[in-house]
């Protein structure tokens, strides 16, 4: 009976795995992205096709710690003072944008299909609260979250997240079934849990860690970081509010902590395993009968909200000072509805405001325009592609230098001089047409690529080259480079900067043939100038210059042996060394 248990556990989860390791590869190959992949998967396992699954609403449930732990990590990133700073930003921007579309939306509905007025705002709020699973993924992918534009869309995401408390709350008056005075003590439970955590996050959090860090035992601290994650999303359910948004006010709050690091990737290989588990549960959601029945109705109300809302996001985002492209962007990113509008609709279906059909039909829009969202940002990269100006770029095309340089920012052009000085001839490729007409004006010639794609780096000479230096600061671009070099162009000496020692050891175990932290150079001869500023002697400052540079290639060597916890005892540390328990794996 045992065994059976276990096969009936563990079947599914190979389903699961299978689907999504078959599907994912296959669409990112035809330039669809891993998202889309994920939904098909999801659609082909679910109960409309092959009927492997047929509670997809329970895994749904499960899967959205994904989105809870995705908005932690995210929330490790923004420090209270930067979070701060956006203020405007997120009450500003983003209200004027949620409003304006919520008002759209309603009147789409009423005046388009009929709908009353009470259930035209129902399908349109659930509609305007965008899939914050897709968009930040998107974001992260494209390393785009830090940029301006990309913390003015997580702002929106944060607007929209806070948004479903008040919008529970008007559902709530507006229910037959209700006196309406449960939207107060809902608020005031919501208001109280945001104190709360805030509370323990501020005084609680750092001297928790601190304790754990004491054991010197790694899966302490992870178990630690999931209770704190689970935990803050645990709270904010209870108080009727968005289990992310409580995970990201915790991630917060730890972002100024000495054990960020740490913390983060110990989540890290959570998230991403519950993110794709996520974008399948939606699609298992989708109903192919409601589809073939509804099919008319379901295309006109995807076709109407989707023009409606994207006008409204696009006029929003210029008159805050987007330029066109930027407005377009982000129009393309914001079209969908998300997972939180299914609690909306729940809530409005329960207090008799909408009923079944109503809810079956407006929850196969937002699942069909989560689907599609993937397909739309593609054709706006396209569109916005030929919309940038290529003058005095040339392509990358039948190159022939003996080192494939790629990459023309700051840390390329530094690094190029050494092999110029001596005339090697190189060939440069760089994908932003701005900073390759910014080099010829001093005199530089370089071609415009994507090293991310086979036919870039062939066109660029990579197959008769000697060496390929990896030069841009994009981590997970550099890994992908170093992977598809590494399959396609075997000769080729990979020479590749690295973002932080996380990343180089990424990097040594993909096989390249040198990495180097793109700050640790420049760190050590500060501290070795620090020595010289206080009166030490030159003959001791380059004595423990390489003491360090020695503890420092020792411990990364164990670190590529074990794990990132390794050769600890290779560090210098203070008397109290708890600090850097958390820390150290980043340096």
């Amino acid at each position: 009976m045992a065994g059976a248990s276990l096969g009936q556990t563990i079947g599914p989860a190979v389903v699961l795995m299978g689907a999504a390791v078959v599907a994912v590869p296959l669409f990112r190959r035809l330039g669809l992205g891993s998202v889309l992949g994920y939904f098909a998967a999801g659609v082909l396992v679910g109960p409309s096709v092959f009927g492997l699954f047929t509670d997809a609403e329970a895994i749904l449930h499960f899967s959205e710690l994904g989105v809870v732990m995705f908005l932690f990590v995210i929330g490790l990133e923004l420090r209270p003072p930067k979070l701060w700073a956006m203020r405007g930003q997120i009450f500003g921007l983003g209200l004027v944008q949620v409003a304006g579309a919520i008002a759209a939306l309603t009147v789409t509905g009423a005046m388009i299909f009929g709908f009353s007025w009470p259930v035209a705002f129902v399908a349109g709020a659930g509609f305007v609260l965008s899939s914050t699973a897709v968009i930040m993924s998107v974001l992260q992918d494209r390393g785009e979250i830090s940029s301006a534009e990309g913390q003015r869309s997580v702002a929106i995401l944060l607007f929209e997240d806070l948004m479903i408390v008040p919008l529970l709350a008007i559902v709530a008056f507006m229910s037959p079934l209700s006196s309406g005075q449960s939207g107060w003590s809902e608020a005031l439970m919501a208001l109280g849990a945001l104190l709360a955590l805030l509370a323990v996050s501020r005084w609680g959090l750092n001297p928790f860690f601190a304790l754990l860090a004491r054991a010197r035992t790694r899966e302490v601290l992870t178990a630690g970081a999931l209770l704190v994650v689970l935990g803050a999303a645990l709270l904010m359910d209870a108080a009727g509010l968005s289990m992310a948004m409580g995970a990201f006010l915790a991630g917060v709050m730890l972002s100024s902590s000495s054990y960020r690091h740490q913390i983060e990737s110990d989540v890290e290989p959570f998230r991403g395993l519950l993110m794709g588990l996520f974008f399948l549960a939606v699609g298992m959601s989708l109903d192919l009968s409601i589809v073939a029945a509804e099919w008319p109705l379901l295309l006109a109300m995807l076709a109407a909200f989707t023009v409606a809302k994207g006008i409204v996001v696009y006029v929003v985002a210029r008159l805050f000072g987007s330029a066109n492209g930027q407005a377009l962007h982000r129009t393309s990113m914001f079209l969908q509805g998300g997972e939180f509008a299914f609690v909306l609709y729940a809530a409005a279906t329960s207090g008799g405001v909408i009923d079944g059909r109503e809810n079956a039909l407006f929850a196969t829009v937002v699942i069909l325009s989560m689907a599609v969202t993937p397909l739309l940002m593609i054709a706006a990269d396209r569109l916005l592609r030929s919309e940038a100006s290529m003058d005095g770029v040339d392509i990358a095309e039948g190159l022939k230098g003996r080192i494939l340089v790629i990459g023309f920012g700051r840390f390329g052009q530094i690094a190029s001089q050494l092999l110029l000085s001596k005339g090697v001839e190189l060939s440069v490729i760089d994908n932003d047409p701005d900073r390759i007409r910014d080099a010829a004006r001093w005199g530089f010639k370089v071609f415009f690529g994507d090293g991310t794609r086979l036919d870039a780096l062939r066109q660029s000479g990579a197959g008769e080259a000697d060496a390929m230096m990896v030069c841009i600061d994009d981590p997970k671009a550099a890994v992908q480079i170093v992977e598809l070099a590494k399959h396609e162009f075997p000769q080729l000496k990979l020479l590749v900067r690295s973002y932080d020692r996380g990343h180089a050891l990424e990097l040594i175990h993909a096989g390249v043939d040198y990495q180097i932290r793109e700050t640790v150079e420049s760190a050590y001869l500060m501290g070795a100038q620090g020595l010289r500023a206080i009166g030490y002697a030159e003959v001791d400052v380059e004595e423990a210059s390489e003491d360090i540079r020695q503890r420092d290639a020792e411990r990364l060597s164990e670190q590529v042996q074990g794990s990132v916890m390794s050769g600890r005892d290779r560090l210098h540390l203070q008397p109290v060394p708890e600090p850097l328990s958390g820390a150290a794996a980043s340096h």
